[in-house]
């Protein structure tokens, strides 16, 4: 999605996506067209050498023959995703890593939402259409247990259609640093009444 991203904020997009027809000869354009055409094969050389930079070096190989950007990026659709048959295929192994999804308890916050908005983009690379919402209740109802007494103030104050992801890990986040705060007080106070009943 990035690619694309970029591709479109340099006016690339379509020519990556869609291509252009090279002409059967040249002696029949004018010298406006033949202008035309060689700015044409400029941009689509630019976004070619984009592709080429931005991909790893075991995709690399299956690029660096390409002649033009649409068929890096044909390859690439291929590559990353398969026919349709594979695609379905794909989709239906992460919704259902989607629906199993639950953040473990020696887990952090941030590693568990940095694998779930993974499979997130995964699934929308994939034509999987998910609504904020749908993103905010997984991600509420995937918490373990000490997140329970924020998950319920959340339910109970905010508009869930309303919160955006990130408002939600921030908050989440906080929250997370004032349990960590609260468990190495518990331990120092273990630690120190421990060494009391030594001596």
């Amino acid at each position: 999605m990035e690619m694309k991203t970029i591709f479109r904020s340099m006016g690339l997009w379509d020519l990556v996506e869609n291509g252009f027809t090279e002409p059967e000869s040249m002696e029949n354009l004018t010298k406006n067209q033949k202008k035309k055409l060689e700015e044409v094969r400029q941009k689509d050389a630019n976004a070619l050498s984009i592709i080429q930079r931005g991909v790893t070096k075991s995709i690399f190989p299956r690029v660096i023959r390409a002649t033009k950007a649409k068929e890096a990026c044909d390859i690439l659709k291929v590559e990353y995703h398969g026919d349709d048959k594979v695609r379905a295929i794909n989709l239906q192994t992460f919704r259902r890593d989607f629906k199993n999804m639950k953040m473990k308890e020696n887990e952090t916050l941030a590693e568990f939402f940095r694998k779930f908005m993974d499979l997130i983009n995964q699934m929308r690379s994939h034509g999987e259409e998910i609504i904020n919402r749908r993103i905010l209740e997984k991600v509420l109802i995937s918490l373990p247990e000490k997140f329970d007494p924020k998950v319920a103030i959340i339910e109970e104050t905010k508009d869930i259609s309303e919160l955006g992801v990130q408002k939600l890990m921030a908050s989440l986040k906080s929250y997370e640093q004032r349990l960590a705060r609260h468990s190495e007080k518990s331990i120092e106070s273990a630690f120190i009444l421990n060494s009391l009943l030594i001596h």
